[in-house]
């Protein structure tokens, strides 16, 4: 048996209800940091220097991030099967 629940609310909401911490203000201060740090790079092997740096957990964090979109991406080229359809 499956149940599938869906909740309607806004990231603030759900952010609050899981009880998690509310970071706005270091995510924004990480962001301008990085933003400015990107305004300075000259060439893309700078921009990736730069990015290995002020990524969390540098280079590991970086790679783990490069793994997800792939993966994201190779999962938005398969097909979608639907369980509920016979296959024809």
């Amino acid at each position: 048996m499956k149940v599938h629940v869906e909740i309607d609310c806004t990231p603030e909401e759900a952010r609050r209800f899981m009880g998690l911490p509310d970071v706005e203000k270091a995510n924004a201060v990480y962001v301008d940091a990085f933003a400015k740090a990107m305004q300075g790079a000259a060439n893309t092997d700078q921009l990736r220097d730069y990015a290995k740096q002020l990524a969390p957990m540098g280079q590991m964090g970086l790679k783990m991030f490069e793994n997800f979109v792939e993966n994201a991406r190779k999962a938005s080229e398969r097909p979608v099967v639907d369980p509920d359809k016979p296959d024809a």
